[in-house]
C-alpha cells in the first residue's frame, strides 16, 4: 500500500511540472498575492485527478485483460512513456507557453479547468501500465485502487502548493521557467529506454 501510495505520489509530482493551465494559473495566482484563491484552486485539481485516475486505472485493466493487448503491453506501455517524452521535449524547444488565466480563481475555477484536461487520462493509463508491467507495483484490490488515486491527487497538490510557497523565487526566475519543461520528459526518456531494454532483454 505505501509502495502504490509513493509511487504514485512521485509520478503526479513529477507530471505537475511542465507548465499548463493549472500551474501557470495557481502560479500567477499566488505571485498576485491571491495565496487562498491558488490554493482553493489546487485542491479542486487535486480532487478532479482523484476520479480521472480511477478511470485510467479500470480502463487500463480493460486492457489488460486484452490477450493482444496483454501480448504487447510492454511495447504498448513503453510507446506512450517516449510518446510523453517527446511531448515534453516538443514543448521545451517550443518558445510559448500556456497563457495563464487573468480572471481571480478558486476553487469553481479550479475544478472547470482541470475537468478539461485532455492529457488526464491517458498520461495515467500509460503510467499504470508502465509501472505494473515493470513489476513495481500492482493494483489488485479496491483498497489499492483508492490509495493510488489518494497519492496522485496528493502529489498534484503537493507540486502545486510548492508552486505557491515559492512563487516569489519563480517570479524572479521566470526566465527559467522554459527549463521545468525539461525535467518530465528526462525522467520519461529514462524510463522508455529502460523499457525498451527490458523489451530486448526478453526478445
Amino acid at each position: 500500500m505505501i509502495t502504490v501510495f509513493l509511487f504514485a505520489f512521485l509520478f503526479s509530482f513529477i507530471g505537475s511540472i511542465p507548465p499548463g493551465a493549472i500551474n501557470i494559473s495557481v502560479l500567477q495566482l499566488a505571485i498576485e498575492n491571491k495565496s487562498r484563491a491558488a490554493i482553493r484552486f489546487s485542491l479542486a485539481s487535486a480532487i478532479i485527478e482523484f476520479p480521472y485516475v480511477i478511470i485510467a486505472v479500470i480502463f487500463s485493466d480493460w486492457l489488460l485483460s486484452t490477450e493482444i493487448v496483454m501480448n504487447n503491453i510492454k511495447l504498448l506501455s513503453t510507446s506512450v512513456i517516449l510518446l510523453l517524452a517527446f511531448i515534453n521535449t516538443y514543448q521545451y524547444f517550443k518558445n510559448d507557453t500556456p497563457k495563464p488565466l487573468t480572471n481571480k480563481g478558486g476553487f469553481r475555477r479550479g475544478m472547470i479547468v482541470s475537468i478539461f484536461n485532455p492529457l488526464a487520462i491517458p498520461f495515467w493509463v500509460g503510467i499504470t501500465a508502465y509501472l505494473s508491467n515493470q513489476g513495481w507495483m500492482s493494483i489488485d484490490n479496491n483498497s489499492q485502487l483508492l490509495t493510488y488515486a489518494l497519492g496522485v491527487s496528493a502529489g498534484t497538490f503537493a507540486l502545486l502548493f510548492a508552486l505557491i510557497n515559492f512563487s516569489t523565487r519563480i517570479n524572479l526566475e521566470i526566465k527559467n521557467q522554459k527549463l521545468t519543461k525539461l525535467i518530465p520528459a528526462v525522467v520519461f526518456f529514462i524510463l522508455g529506454f529502460y523499457g525498451i531494454w527490458q523489451l530486448l532483454i526478453d526478445v
